[in-house]
């Protein structure tokens, strides 16, 4: 697949004025609210930050999607997005290498190679968020 310009990799000074330099990212420590995004899936202060300013709701609806087919027994989900050359894998797991899924999603421009996020279980909710709020 040939790469233009959207689906180039961001500078790190890109990625500064966008806000998603590591930095910025590892500054999210807990979170002072929740944001719905489903009847049972929420996003946190970083999470919500990494879909406005990556552009990225849908990478929160896919994770979403997945959690509901994984479903509660495992209440600790670690979700891995790769991206080259426009195209990302969302690799779904337990935490301990245990692969629950695998999504490939043909075409991104999702501006970072690489994310790592987790999803805990709540007993009501999936609860979405950088691995620094945990």
């Amino acid at each position: 697949m040939m790469t233009n310009k959207n689906t180039e990799m961001k500078t790190h000074r890109e990625l500064q004025q966008l806000g998603l330099d590591s930095f910025t990212m590892s500054r999210f420590t807990g979170t002072t609210a929740y944001y719905r995004i489903s009847r049972r899936h929420l996003l946190t202060d970083g999470t919500k930050h990494l879909a406005e300013k990556g552009a990225c709701f849908w990478m929160m609806d896919a994770i979403a999607s997945h959690l509901c087919e994984i479903g509660t027994e495992d209440w600790f989900v670690v979700v891995h997005v790769k991206v080259t050359e426009g195209r990302a894998v969302m690799i779904y797991e337990d935490g301990n290498d245990k692969e629950h899924a695998r999504q490939e999603i043909p075409y991104t421009d999702f501006p970072l190679e690489s994310i790592t996020l987790y999803a805990c279980w709540d007993q009501e909710n999936w609860v979405i968020m950088l691995p620094s709020e945990y």
